[in-house]
């Protein structure tokens, strides 16, 4: 399925840098060219379980998915990396 703008994705990878786990969910916000012609990115906010704007993070268009009607959400703590 293709991700379009606006839409609700979720991390496929872990990003340790953002305290960002595989199966977060995103909105994806924009897609970016590769500054050296490698792999089209994306600009996603992540939002808390209350809707408040926690991070803007760029990753790689491979690194996010569509959710799908057979996909149930879940609630995990946000911990900071000492």
């Amino acid at each position: 399925m293709k991700i379009e703008l606006y839409q609700e994705v979720f991390l496929t990878r872990d990003l340790p840098e953002h305290q960002l786990k595989i199966g977060d969910v995103a909105t994806l916000v924009d897609f970016v060219s590769h500054p050296n012609g490698g792999e089209e990115g994306c600009l996603l906010e992540v939002f808390n379980a209350v809707g408040e704007s926690i991070a803007v993070v760029a990753v790689p268009v491979s690194s996010v998915a569509a959710l799908s009607a057979d996909e149930i959400l879940t609630v995990r703590s946000l911990t900071k990396i000492s």
